[in-house]
């Protein structure tokens, strides 16, 4: 077999991209301190379905990307931040094999389905431990 013939390294000095960084919002912002409390600087950071985005799209360095990874995580924790936002999807287009009705679905019972029917709001309020207050006309006995 022929070798070709030797082209040198490929370098990719030869036609470089010039490109601007982009600038991080913590440093037009002056943040000195990544709060976890600090929903709204936090939200910059997360995409629409919750993922925290990555430090070509941020702008961060390094040591500020682990600021703000960290500050995301313990607010989710706390509760402050959603770990995975719904999204509305459309359907998948192909209706399933049993006649069109989705996968997974049950059919849903009617109150004629319940033989019981005489069960009153005491004995729900016995069965789950809970006070439910009724709701009068604001006349007090």
């Amino acid at each position: 077999m022929a070798k070709s013939p030797a082209r040198g390294p490929r370098t990719r000095d030869a036609a470089p991209r010039k490109f601007k960084k982009k600038t991080s919002p913590l440093i037009i912002d002056k943040v000195d301190y990544v709060d976890y409390k600090d929903v709204d600087l936090l939200t910059r950071f997360i995409s629409d379905r919750g993922k925290i985005r990555g430090q070509r799209l941020n702008g961060n360095d390094v040591q500020q990307q682990r600021e703000v990874a960290n500050a995301i995580k313990i607010a989710r924790e706390m509760g402050l931040l959603p770990y995975a936002r719904r999204v509305a999807s459309a359907s998948r287009g192909r209706p399933s094999r049993d006649g069109g009705r989705p996968r997974g679905d049950e059919k849903v019972m009617e109150s004629a389905d319940f033989e019981n029917d005489d069960v009153d709001a005491d004995d729900i309020e016995e069965m789950d431990g809970v006070t439910i207050e009724s709701a009068d006309d604001g006349e007090e006995d």
